[in-house]
């Protein structure tokens, strides 16, 4: 039989996007290295809770009866720090996966975005990520892992110097603790300073001091441990007892973040269920904010148990909120399966929701600069509810901020929309697209502002599909600018120009004909525009078609085959127009038939359908104009 002492070192290698992590951990210029020890602890905390959780069904892992702790010991004269928990330890095949492979959502974009940065960036930028334990190599040249996962005879030795590679071995159980994580850091030179008892006795303070687990401090090598922190749970005192300090260290603790959040939204649920709360509005964007799956990052206790980071506890419309909820109204072996149908939970994340919710609605009424900031973080995300929310649309709608044609850089509610409508206005209109200079310069807005009508400038992807689930804003639907007719006639008011003379000549009929027959299968129709006032097309959907972005981006998505027709609407009072509609050349007539379709397409943000026929058009014209002015 092999004993322990026998058995080789097993040699692995990162996978690529450690291997990329620790480089950049290793090499970048971070003044402030204190983070990797709060997310160490957070890790030991974490331990700690996912073997209260797992006792439960198998009492037998803690049926030693010690409580749960973490224990940080210092050693100036090894230049070594160590943070040990009692939690559920790893075996041999978690320690691989744990500590050799990366699958925190959010982690490519992080490293991509730092790669990208600049030097003086980068702390801002690790600061506001959670990297977990590989951020032991800012301060460590070698780092070794000591562990033993509860109720298994076997420990394991996990060791690398962060440049590739690392090692794998069986340890003698006498050497390694009882149960759970030994984790040793072999100091740099230049992070001697994590020896010394005041320096980390203060770090664990700011950043981990209401971690829901004690943490004890040993100042030296035979020194009794000190307590730093009881590891009573922030959430269970009185709003009264608790400083915004101490709130913004448990934000930056159980979110990973690191500047402070722009709220808090602490209070106890009691009647038919009884829970505790405990959420944050960040101040700064998550990494996995945009992640695809669009899941929350609040974690669920039970009678101050973890139980999971994985239950909906909110809408994902509001997945960019971190904090604890915890209830005594689940049993505490509830599976993490059952959660999700529990109507319990379904009760609790209603409550919630409405909570944050109307934290959002006070800060939008008394702190009009923290809501700017917020929504400008925020507000393409929690438009998503407008979409999706059904029962609370019109709270969402309310909340919601935009950009418009009377608003330059600042934004205004739909409620000044209304206050600022025209007499004769039956709707509220807007116009999608990429970027709010593209949208300016639509010449579909160009009657709009004739007529002083306020017209929102919509720029997120969710823009363009939030709108056909909103009939209205109390009583005023929604239309697009580039949609349908116009309907510009009936605005009459203050501030508003009557254009007049909308009707087309002889000339200019007789060409629109001519135009329509020409373009045939190219468009649904041509015809008087009402909402140009200085260039000479614009493309619009039908009334009952799709919105025009929107149609782009269902056929980007692939979600739609086939794009429907686009209607070419012609000033009639363009300059341009009536001298193409004097002309008598048929040759003439066709090709600026085709050219005007095609600068109207190019107005749209899109390119001419044969860039060569488009190409061969602009020659003949200006061979002619050449000629002439001979």
């Amino acid at each position: 039989m092999t004993t322990v002492q026998e058995r080789q070192p097993e040699q692995h290698v990162f996978e690529a996007d450690v291997s990329r992590l620790l480089h950049m951990m290793v090499h970048s210029v971070y003044s402030d290295k204190d983070v990797f020890l709060r997310e160490l602890i957070s890790n030991a905390a974490d331990a700690c809770e996912k073997l209260r959780y797992e006792s439960i069904s198998k009492p037998e892992l803690s049926s030693d009866g010690t409580q749960p702790g973490i224990l940080v010991s210092l050693n100036a004269e090894t230049q070594t720090l160590v943070i040990e928990d009692n939690g559920i330890g790893m075996s041999r095949d978690e320690m691989i996966d744990a500590l050799g492979t990366i699958a925190r959502s959010g982690t490519k974009a992080f490293m991509e975005r730092l790669e990208a940065a600049k030097a003086g960036e980068k702390a801002e930028l690790i600061g506001q990520f959670g990297v977990g334990f590989y951020s032991s190599f800012m301060v460590a040249d070698r780092v070794n892992v000591i562990s033993r996962r509860a109720g298994e005879g076997e420990a394991w030795s996990w060791s690398s110097d962060g440049k590739g590679s690392y090692h794998v071995v069986a340890v003698d159980l006498a050497d390694a603790p009882a149960r759970g994580t030994r984790i040793i850091l072999h100091l740099m030179e230049d992070a001697k300073k994590y020896t010394s008892k005041w320096t980390v006795e203060k770090i664990i303070r700011d950043q981990s001091g209401h971690v829901p687990v004690p943490i004890r401090l040993v100042e030296k090598e035979g020194a009794e441990p000190s307590q730093v922190s009881d590891g009573a749970a922030l959430w269970t005192k009185q709003k009264s007892e608790i400083s915004k300090q101490e709130y913004d260290d448990f934000y930056r603790s159980v979110s990973g973040q690191y500047e402070e959040p722009l709220a808090n939204v602490h209070f106890r649920a009691e009647g038919r269920h009884e829970y505790t709360t405990l959420a944050f509005i960040p101040g700064a964007q998550p990494f996995d904010l945009f992640d695809p799956d669009r899941h929350g990052r609040m974690k669920l206790y039970v009678k101050r148990v973890f139980i999971t980071d994985e239950a909906e506890l909110l809408p994902r419309y509001l997945r960019f909120v971190r904090g604890i909820v915890d209830t005594s109204d689940l049993p505490l072996n509830i599976s993490r399966e059952m959660i999700q149908e529990s109507p319990v939970l379904a009760a609790i994340k209603k409550g919630v929701t409405s909570r944050i919710l109307s934290a959002l609605e006070k800060m939008a009424e008394g702190e009009a600069e923290t809501f700017s900031k917020f929504w400008d973080l925020f507000g393409a995300i929690l438009k998503e509810g407008i979409y999706d929310d059904f029962e609370r649309r019109a709270q969402l709608l309310k909340l919601a901020r935009f950009r418009s044609t009377v608003s330059d850089e600042a934004t205004r509610s739909l409620a000044d929309y209304l206050a600022g409508m025209k007499e004769g206005q039956s709707a509220i209109y807007y116009i999608t697209g990429s970027s709010l200079d593209q949208l300016k310069s639509s010449p579909q807005l160009e009657g709009f502002r004739a007529k002083g009508i306020e017209v929102l400038l919509l720029t997120d992807g969710v823009d363009s599909f939030w709108p056909t689930n909103a009939p209205d804003f109390e009583g005023k639907p929604f239309k697009s600018v580039t949609q349908g007719l116009a309907d510009l006639n009936a605005v009459t008011g203050e501030g508003s120009t009557d254009e007049g003379g909308r009707q087309a000549s002889p000339e200019v009929t007789a060409f629109i004909d001519f135009a329509r027959s020409t373009l045939g299968e190219e468009i649904a129709d041509v015809r008087v525009s009402d909402r140009l006032t200085e260039s000479a097309v614009c493309l619009v959907a039908s009334e009952l078609g799709l919105d025009r972005q929107l149609e782009k981006l269902l056929q980007g998505a692939g979600r739609l085959q086939t794009a429907s027709k686009p209607i070419l609407e012609i000033n009639a009072q363009s300059e341009l127009v009536k001298c193409i509609a004097s002309a008598g050349d048929q040759t003439f007539r066709e090709d600026a038939a085709w050219l005007l379709l095609d600068e109207a397409r190019i107005l749209d943000g899109d390119k001419p359908t044969n860039p060569r026929a488009f190409a061969d058009r602009q020659a003949r014209l200006f061979t002619l104009a050449i000629g002439r002015g001979k």
